[in-house]
């Protein structure tokens, strides 16, 4: 998904503050859902809900105002827990950040094996 840096995603450093690179791995999971055909509240309304359980980050180097780049995600199943590789590319290639993010699925408020969204997910697992 290609992105772009906005002015008010800086901190006092002129370069992206932390934070904002989950939100951009996270809109980028949600318009991958999106994409597939999942829609998180419509889900909600059948009582199934994926959350985010674990989020390991590796801050590699920082964007700055005005850059673009690309957000990268590839997707396994271990188990009940989804697991979406995660990587911020600059247009060279250069990595920004990675991450590894670990979502699991309510069912009613009950973790369940996310069979639901396995099966929406079934050619993108590796």
């Amino acid at each position: 998904m290609d992105m772009e840096v906005r002015d008010y995603e800086l901190d006092c450093e002129q370069i992206v503050n932390n934070a904002n690179y989950l939100h951009y791995m996270e809109h980028t999971r949600h318009k991958f859902c999106q994409d597939v055909g999942l829609s998180f509240i419509e889900m909600h309304r059948q009582g199934i809900d994926a959350v985010v359980r674990k989020i390991e980050i590796e801050y590699k180097t920082s964007l700055h105002g005005g850059d673009s780049f690309l957000s990268c995600l590839r997707l396994e199943r271990k188990g009940p827990r989804f697991i979406f590789h995660q990587e911020i590319l600059r247009p060279d290639g250069e990595s920004v950040a990675e991450a590894v993010v670990t979502v699991v699925v309510l069912k009613d408020g009950k973790l369940t094996r996310g069979d639901e969204l396995a099966a929406v997910f079934a050619k993108y697992i590796k």
